[in-house]
């Protein structure tokens, strides 16, 4: 068996019903999970071959739940890149909510404002995202599936247009102002300097991560439709207000998770 069919293997149990929803949840943010209700949920650490998050705000939990009468599996706490992994090990989480039956992701990150317009507290609609990590998964030569992208991938990315009006629907529903902007990833762990901020926003950025990229692209392949939200925790380096601390981002994504909660459980009441 591969690493993943041991992997769904050990994590089915969770899931006497296939999750329709599969949630990521970025720095700071894994409280959403405690919205789900009959939660179940699994260690990271005692799954075999499952790779461990080493990140403050990132708990390491696979949670299975319903929200909105809809089955949900929510990964509290992600992998990066930047703790050393390879990006086949940065989507497995995603490969397993796939393998498992989900067929919508909802991934979510903190991100570093670089538009003006995003403040610390900003939530941000993830439209389309430029991969400055440099690093794509290499699809393996034999025994992989033929999997068809939905129809509206090669000319929009991996993110789903129709979500994206859904998402902009409940935000305006609950009050809640969801900024549309492009989402540009970089490796990390280090923060940007000044000048790397100003050619992001010059190549068309809006926010930057060290995350989501790989894993958006790869729930696109594997034909789910994917909705991304960032949570603006600071402004990037060299911004009028910037300040780069792992302690801060954690900080403002607190303060903003009602806001998100609210968000988020609103738009999943839309999915059908």
């Amino acid at each position: 068996m591969s690493k993943l069919d041991n992997i769904v293997k050990t994590v089915q149990p969770l899931f006497p019903e296939p999750p329709a929803i599969a949630v990521v949840l970025g720095s700071g943010l894994g409280t959403f999970a405690e919205e789900l209700e009959s939660p179940r949920k699994i260690a990271t650490s005692e799954i075999a071959g499952y790779p461990r998050s080493t990140v403050a705000g990132h708990d390491g939990f696979i949670i299975s739940g319903s929200l909105a009468g809809k089955r949900a599996i929510c990964f509290q706490g992600r992998i990066h890149l930047y703790e050393g992994y390879e990006v086949d090990e940065v989507v497995l989480p995603i490969q397993l909510a796939s393998a498992l039956g989900a067929k919508t992701l909802i991934i979510t990150n903190a991100s570093g404002g670089v538009n003006d317009a995003l403040a610390p507290g900003s939530l941000m609609l993830i439209t389309d995202q430029i991969n400055f990590q440099f690093r794509r998964r290499v699809l393996p030569s034999e025994n992989q599936p033929t999997i068809e992208r939905p129809t509206w991938y090669s000319g929009t990315g991996p993110y789903s247009p129709p979500l994206q009006t859904l998402a902009l629907e409940a935000a305006s529903d609950e009050k809640i102002r969801l900024f549309p902007g492009r989402l540009g990833a970089v490796l990390g762990p280090t923060y940007e300097t000044p000048a790397e901020v100003r050619m992001l926003r010059f190549l068309g950025a809006d926010s930057t991560s060290m995350s989501t990229v790989a894993e958006a692209a790869e729930a696109a392949r594997l034909g789910m439709e994917v909705l991304g939200i960032s949570c603006i925790t600071n402004k990037a380096a060299g911004l009028p207000g910037s300040t780069l601390d792992h302690e801060d981002v954690i900080a403002v994504a607190a303060r903003v998770k009602d806001d998100f909660i609210r968000l988020l459980k609103s738009i999943i009441q839309r999915i059908k």
